[in-house]
């Protein structure tokens, strides 16, 4: 007995060892920030599996919105994700009186067992800590990399008298998009020994597994029912607001076939944990605290090969980590667009790439990204969007293939080896020549090159740039003609693939079609009156003939932030002052100036208001990375623009306490940059602020402070 509960105090001293070395990438909630269910609920975490699958709830505890739950498993990486476990309720019972820790909204009423949460935590993983009484609870939440697997864990520390402690797991079977029917709950049960198997009537070929280490397994079923308690078995009601200000209903059910109880004696201290997987479970199988353990250690080891050592940096490598998935249909590394709706998006992963894989040091993935996207190049594009098993991708998109050439180059630029260069030679760079080509003698979407060598794209309903917003027969924003950062990037590009032809012994003109396209972009681009960038040019107009688009947006600051640029100092400054005047937010710059009669304030309401604002004046984070880098170029690196530079990478440490914790919003409002809308977090919101600030901040920075 001694030796056992001498390797206990051993195992305790090493996890307190991972908890202080991530202390300073935790985020640490007090009881103010859920002075009510509502502002609480506004606070949320996130965590990934590695295969494309999360846990996602609210900070309070409860149900907030469709998304919410502790495991939403990917049945085939990293997509068709369904919502299995919603998650586990509490309810502690001392002597005759009764708490309740649940925390939820339901229609016409709600639970507020936030009133019992002295603290939460996210060191990597979330962690709850209840005082009822002088009894103390506290839970971790925590996912198995790599498996659809999720336990939670608790440490319950008892008072002076007995407590029984009743678990009440919640169950589902639907898209984290979507809410369930009670007549959709039906479920094939069978349970022995602590161990319940789940077979959902939807999907008879999957099966739930669920285990508890410890307690008695209860059938609601036997419980007796009352009016005032019609339905034991499902959990009925849960109203989610989020959803419901966005244009949904928003009402929600839950499974509920058991509860386990579990008695703790006084001054007992008790650890026990439950696990739910749609994997096989056995009670031979890993301890719950041992995952949570493992994923923290992961997670340390990450930050730590990054090499940072600053707080900023560290939680960035962290959130940037969620995006990174396998690919089951390449067998290679992808990256998620964002959370809680998005696969892996061509365009996404190759802007978010320098981000979230080369400033994290993390090549090996990188090179798997890169060649599982070339799995998948036709016509000289690479997709759009993924959609789940079964579906062809979507290649609705001109700059992906662009951003993917850029991709590239940033890869050899960080690593550089000889090997580094066979693979691009051998498995990438006829892929890159296709791309080129295509764009050159023309493919899908109206994607080709004119006569003065810039590049058009677009027609008709299609949408192919990122403002790529079309509702029915709206085109919300139509930017078809020759836009500027395609151009920008198309400039890039050829200079990218001069110098691998040159590297590789080929001969091809690709450096005398760079100098064609940078004569006709300096001439046709430059806006004199606003002193930056045509947004478009050669615009069909509707009576014939072409015209210019002199929309102020943020797509002009890639013609300055790129490796490859062409303008000469004296517009860039111009660019990069105007896009400061007009666009710029603490978190991002808006994607149509203020000041543009069109320009609308708010991203909120149905999804046609949504869409109509998207790209119409919402803030979008992801631009701020490319602006920060232009900002510094155009002012020399000199100290004043470093020092200003990392305090607008510093400005999102307020805005990774709030919203989605630890992660970089997609967009936000345009009037009122403040509220966290779209998803919660989002890979190049992340990857772009990353690779800014430890490219154009950190190196920069010594002797300036």
């Amino acid at each position: 007995m001694e030796a056992a509960n001498h390797r206990d105090r051993h195992q305790e001293l090493l996890d307190l060892r991972t908890k202080g070395a991530a202390n300073d990438r935790a985020y640490v909630l007090g009881r103010n920030a859920w002075r009510t269910i509502e502002e609480g609920n506004e606070r949320e975490w996130l965590i990934g599996n590695g295969i494309g699958g999360y846990a996602n709830h609210s900070v309070p505890g409860g149900g907030y919105r469709m998304s919410h739950g502790y495991l939403v498993a990917s049945a085939k990486a990293p997509v068709n994700r369904m919502l299995v476990f919603t998650r586990s309720q509490e309810q502690v019972d001392i002597g005759d009186r009764s708490y309740d820790l649940t925390s939820q909204q339901y229609i016409n009423w709600q639970k507020n067992g936030q009133r019992y949460l002295r603290r939460f935590r996210l060191d990597t993983v979330p962690e709850y800590d209840y005082q009822v009484e002088d009894v103390r609870i506290v839970k971790t939440i925590a996912l198995e990399y790599g498996h659809n697997t999720v336990t939670v864990c608790y440490d319950i520390t008892g008072g002076k008298e007995t407590a029984r402690v009743k678990l009440v797991p919640l169950f589902n079977y639907r898209s984290p998009g979507d809410v369930s029917e009670k007549g959709n709950l039906r479920f094939e049960k069978r349970l022995e020994d602590r161990l319940l198997r789940l077979i959902p009537g939807r999907d008879p070929g999957v099966t739930i597994s669920f285990l508890a280490s410890e307690g008695e397994f209860l059938d609601r079923s036997t419980l007796p029912v009352t009016m005032a308690t019609p339905n034991y078995v499902i959990e009925e009601g849960h109203y989610y607001p989020f959803e419901n200000r966005n244009g949904f209903l928003g009402i929600d059910n839950h499974y509920t076939p058991y509860e386990i109880h579990v008695t703790v004696e006084p001054y007992e201290r008790k650890r026990i944990y439950l696990k739910c997987s749609t994997e096989a479970l056995t009670r031979d199988g890993k301890d719950g605290f041992t995952i949570v353990r493992e994923y923290r250690e992961r997670m340390a080891h990450l930050v730590q090969t990054a090499g940072y050592g600053d707080r900023l940096a560290d939680r960035l490598v962290e959130a940037a980590d969620h995006f990174i998935v396998d690919r089951e249909s390449t067998g290679l590394k992808t990256v998620l667009a964002g959370y809680p709706w998005f696969t892996d998006w061509g365009r996404d992963t190759m802007i978010a790439f320098q981000g979230v894989a080369l400033a994290t040091k993390r090549f090996a993935e990188a090179r798997e990204i890169l060649e599982s996207f070339a799995h998948y190049v036709r016509r000289g594009l690479i997709p759009n969007m993924f959609p789940d098993d079964g579906q062809e991708p979507l290649y609705n998109t001109v700059d992906a293939s662009l951003w993917y050439v850029h991709a590239v180059y940033e890869y050899l630029k960080h690593t550089g080896g000889e090997d580094d260069y066979r693979f691009i030679r051998d498995k990438i760079y006829p892929k890159l020549k296709e791309i080129i080509a295509a764009y050159q003698g023309g493919t899908d979407f109206s994607i080709g090159m004119d006569e003065d060598g810039l590049i058009h794209a677009g027609g008709g309903l299609d949408q192919v740039t990122w403002m790529d917003v079309r509702v029915g027969e709206w085109v919300v924003t139509p930017r078809h003609g020759k836009p500027v950062e395609i151009n920008a990037l198309w400039y890039n590009a050829l200079r990218i693939m001069a110098q691998l032809a040159e590297r590789f012994g080929e001969k091809l003109p690709y450096d005398e079609l760079a100098r064609k396209v940078r004569e006709s972009f300096c001439r046709r681009f430059w806006n004199e009156a606003d002193q930056c960038l045509y947004d478009v040019v050669d615009v069909p107009q509707e009576g014939g003939g072409f015209g210019d688009d002199p929309s102020i947006r943020p797509n002009q600051i890639w013609a300055v932030s790129l490796p490859f640029t062409m303008l000469p100092p004296k517009q860039e400054k111009a660019v990069v002052g105007t896009v400061y005047q007009h666009l710029y937010t603490p978190y991002g710059l808006r994607s149509l100036s203020d000041r543009d009669p069109r320009f609308q304030p708010r991203y909120i309401g149905k999804l046609i208001d949504r869409d109509g604002a998207y790209h119409m004046g919402t803030t979008w984070a992801f631009p701020l990375g490319g602006f920060i880098t232009a900002y510094c170029k155009v002012n020399g690196y000199s100290r004043e623009a470093v020092l200003t530079a990392k305090d607008m990478c510093s400005a999102f440490e307020d805005h990774m306490h709030d919203g989605g914790l630890g992660g970089i919003a997609e967009i936000f409002d345009g009037d009122f940059a403040c509220t966290g809308r779209g998803c919660f977090t989002q890979a190049w919101s992340v990857g772009e602020i990353l690779r800014a600030y430890t490219e154009d901040v950190l190196p920069n920075l010594t002797g300036l402070e």
